[in-house]
């Protein structure tokens, strides 16, 4: 069911054409870049927290951390992630498939600016075996994101 609110939602948007069905399981950043063949920072990581009563979810490069202190000071609250157990109720999505796609009312989504190193990411598009090829403004198109924020750890060099 997730995979197809995904779809639709996509299709609404016109972007039904780059999402990618595979036999692989996508449900980690690192199985999911083996399955595409990309570099692990490639695939947009998609992580729901909850602020107060609230959903957000964030996407972020997928070897990206959260930054405590960064998220705090951008949102005034602690970063909290969702219960695993919890997640589909209240995004929409399983974990392994969630994104900012066809996702429940009243989520805010956020692209984090550790996805601007990438010309093309690749969220997952609703279930754990797919993914949506798209470049940076193309997702931010596609999510319906509020805004850019900058909550993760420089990467280690």
């Amino acid at each position: 069911m997730s995979l197809e609110k995904a779809e639709k939602f996509l299709e609404d948007k016109g972007y039904g054409d780059r999402i990618i069905l595979m036999d692989a399981p996508t449900s980690t950043v690192a199985m999911a870049a083996e399955a595409l063949g990309v570099e692990p920072g490639m695939i947009a990581k998609t992580m729901a927290f909850i602020q107060d009563d609230k959903i957000v979810l964030i996407l972020t490069e997928g070897i990206a951390r959260v930054d405590n202190r960064k998220y705090r000071d951008r949102f005034h609250v602690k970063a909290k992630m969702v219960p695993f157990d919890s997640v589909e109720e209240l995004v929409g999505h399983a974990p392994g498939g969630v994104c900012p796609f066809g996702i429940n009312l009243g989520i805010d989504v956020y692209l984090d600016e550790s996805l601007k190193r990438y010309e093309r990411v690749f969220p997952a598009a609703g279930n754990d075996h797919s993914a949506v090829n798209l470049t940076i403004s193309e997702l931010e198109d596609a999510s319906g994101a509020a805004g850019w924020v900058d909550v993760c750890k420089e990467p280690e060099k």
